[in-house]
């Protein structure tokens, strides 16, 4: 029996740095029936799959704790309709902790600075006349409180780490502070203790007090700027109405949007927002679905047509019948994808993983032979001088600048890409799409509108009434777009069908019927070829409307041919600007068709593409795909069909038309919520300025580490600076990051 599996995405409280990434993922794999786990930083949550008969919530939070984390389960405990709700929540209150943390070590911190700074001063005794030993004991009581209260969380979770044999950047913030911390008290409490050419050392309150208010200051800006990356999945939340009219025996009932379910009769009125997805009733309108699909011109809806929760009425009255709610509605699942990109990784992430998996337990190693050196090697003042440069080794190391590199952009440029229309489903396809060279493009409902239609019908020695009457019984039948074609154009003529008798499909080629005891075959050229129909007579004709870049369509009764239908399927409006776009990036495009060559070749002229593949069937369109990627081809493929699914899972990169089957849209990795082809130029756009950003952060956090140690070894910056440098970094990070919400897609 196959067993139930089940993602969950769950906020943890805690962590820090990367290698409390690592941590995380380890302590959550220790639980049975969890698999595929993934920690983001950025979005400072962790995700996993797990075995509904074998699923222990309980054992997981303990883990995580064990860890030294905290795993907010508020998300599965609470009625949310929106998954996103609850970590919006959690995000907020972690934020307004941090910061009152912030306030409250500033507060105590300042007036430990100024006595501090005064005591350096020689005149400083004119205006506080206290003894040295009076104000260190002043200095240790304003100081204690900033150790024990905002700066708890450091030395828990080095405790915790300690227990574990591990180590992050809280242990190297616990360490350093809790060092200058710990000589201060001694000097202070014990002078009879401490070796007498340690007694007149200068104690280090405000080098602990200042370290732990700036790392408190910057994780504060940290936390508002990363909830700023995540404002793409905020902006679908806020989409969503609080109250919705629902109809009820007839009197109409104002209800929360919590309550609305599949069924209710919801009565929409001008300006006010669709509060869920639903089929109209009565009534017509315009309604805005930019928010959604990203089209600006509002639509014309009437009764049977769709509606999109989120969306936003223009004009009419109506009434719609509910289909679907919260998570699995269209908006829904547009904010689940983006949220599970978002929090997913990409390949050029485990490069940073790597190397904070050893940066915390090598820089400490740096840390304690840098105090040894000092001992050793310093001048008169060595033990100050070696306590010094321990501490800003310590702290000038940051470990979250690199953690925070790749997922901040990743977050940015997910959201962006949701903002356009464009929904990656995670990380890996983001990244990818740069590399790719080669983009494969199934015709119909890719670069057509996927509506096709028919242009003329031929017949040969019988009217077109008479050939209708034999064709539309069999094409009823049928569930191919062209087969619709040719029923809604005879749905405006008077035909009196026939009998049908017998229907066979044959996908990619046609149809065989017996029709009031006559055999009846309509289908490609290939088809008629291989039931032995003579095409000669028709020859010339094929020709011309080849040219044309119309589809052929042959019909045969009782094995000769009797009628040729044309079908013409209209190009996207933008189809072949995307293309020239792509060209002009050196990307090469390819169309993939069930057409003829001839037909084929004319399509593929209007729109500029050199390479293209005719009379493809279904089961092709993966050969092919893995045929250009045997010649080392990075290949994308577009698609919208059923039959396109193999072929979008085969590609390196499967591009969905939104607009398409719920088979391809699952199949693929990147989706086009507007069916819009400038769609895979912005992919390719975003993907290459996303890598670029990326590379520019993981460049800059591994040079400030670089530089920013060893000049800390030799003693060339404070502690402080070190505190105020190791701040600022992870800020320009992810302030970095969010310069991309300004790109230009």
């Amino acid at each position: 029996m196959k067993i139930e599996t089940k993602k969950i995405s769950l906020p943890v409280e805690g962590m820090t740095c990367a290698s409390c990434v690592a941590r995380v993922e380890k302590a959550i794999s220790k639980a049975e029936g969890v698999k595929n786990v993934n920690v983001n930083l950025a979005t400072e949550k962790v995700s996993f799959e797990i075995e509904s008969e074998n699923f222990n919530l309980t054992r997981i939070a303990e883990l995580i704790d064990d860890a030294g984390y905290k795993i907010d389960l508020s998300g599965l405990t609470e009625n949310k309709k929106f998954i996103g709700e609850s970590n919006e929540v959690y995000k907020s209150t972690f934020e307004d902790q941090t910061k009152r943390d912030f306030i409250f070590a500033l507060i105590f911190t300042i007036p430990v600075t100024i006595i501090n700074m005064g005591m350096m001063w020689e005149g400083f005794t004119n205006f506080i006349p206290l003894s040295p030993d009076y104000l260190n004991k002043i200095l240790l009581i304003l100081t204690t409180p900033i150790i024990f209260i905002p700066g708890k969380r450091f030395f828990t979770a080095f405790w915790k780490n300690l227990l574990h044999l591990t180590a992050d950047m809280n242990s190297l913030v616990a360490i350093g502070t809790g060092s200058a911390f710990l000589f201060s008290l001694l000097i202070t409490l014990f002078p009879d203790t401490v070796p007498y050419d340690l007694k007149l050392q200068h104690v280090y309150y405000d080098t602990t007090a200042v370290i732990i208010t700036l790392i408190l200051m910057g994780k504060w800006l940290e936390t508002r700027a990363k909830s700023r990356t995540g404002n793409a999945v905020k902006n679908l939340l806020e989409l969503k109405p609080k109250t919705a009219t629902v109809l009820d025996g007839g009197i109409e009932k104002v209800k929360s949007i919590e309550d609305i379910i599949a069924d209710d009769i919801v009565i929409v009125k001008p300006a006010e927002k669709i509060p869920a997805d639903g089929i109209i009733i009565k009534g017509h309108s315009t309604i805005d679905e930019s928010m959604v699909t990203g089209e600006s011109i509002p639509v014309e809806k009437t009764s049977g047509a769709k509606v999109i929760g989120g969306t936003i009425n223009k004009t009419g009255t109506f009434e719609f019948r509910v289909t679907q709610t919260g998570d699995k509605s269209v908006l829904g699942q547009i904010i689940n994808l983006v949220e599970n990109a978002q929090g997913s990784k990409a390949p050029i992430q485990k490069l940073a993983d790597k190397v904070a998996s050893v940066f915390v337990p090598v820089i400490i190693l740096i840390a304690v032979l840098t105090f040894i050196g000092w001992l050793i090697f310093g001048n008169d003042n060595h033990f100050n001088l070696a306590l010094i440069n321990f501490v800003a080794v310590l702290i000038i190391a940051c470990p979250c600048a690199l953690g925070l590199a790749t997922p901040t952009a990743l977050i940015v440029g997910i959201g962006k890409g949701a903002q356009k229309g464009i929904l990656f489903k995670d990380g890996e396809n983001l990244e990818i799409f740069h590399k790719v060279n080669t983009i494969i493009f199934d015709k119909t409902g890719t670069l057509t509108k996927g509506e096709p239609s028919v242009k003329e019908i031929i017949p040969f020695d019988i009217s077109v009434e008479e050939l209708l009457s034999y064709i539309i019984p069999a094409e009823k039948r049928s569930e191919h777009p062209i087969a619709k074609a040719i029923v809604d154009y005879s749905a405006s003529k008077e035909i009196v069908t026939k009998q049908l008798d017998e229907f066979e499909s044959f996908t990619g080629f046609g149809i065989k019927a017996m029709v009031n005891n006559k055999s009846i075959i309509i289908g490609n050229t290939k088809f008629m070829a291989d039931n032995s129909i003579d095409l000669t007579k028709t020859q010339n004709i094929f020709d011309e409307l080849s040219n044309q870049g119309l589809t052929v369509i042959y019909v045969s009764i009782e094995n000769k041919i009797t009628g040729i239908i044309t079908i013409e399927d209209a190009l996207k409006d933008n189809a072949a600007k995307a293309i020239e776009e792509l060209k002009k990036m050196g990307i090469k495009p390819i169309l993939l068709t069930g057409d003829n060559a001839k037909t084929a070749a004319s399509i593929a002229n209007k729109l500029g593409i050199d390479d293209f593949r005719s009379e493809v069937l279904p089961a092709d369109k993966a050969r092919i795909v893995t045929e250009y990627q045997g010649t080392n081809n990075v290949v994308a493929m577009v698609g919208d069909g059923i039959n396109d699914a193999p072929a979008l899972a085969q590609a390196d990169i499967g591009v969905a038309i939104g607009t398409g089957t719920d088979v391809a849209i699952e199949t693929a990795g990147v989706v086009l919520i507007r069916g819009d082809l400038a769609g895979v130029v912005n992919s390719i756009i975003l993907s290459k300025a996303v890598i670029k950003t990326v590379k520019q952060n993981l460049f800059w956090a591994f040079i400030y580490n670089t530089i920013g140690v060893p000049l800390a070894a030799f003693g060339l910056l404070s502690p402080m600076f070190a505190a105020l440098a190791m701040s600022l970094s992870s800020v320009s990070v992810v302030s970095n990051s969010l310069r991309l919400k300004r790109s230009n897609i």
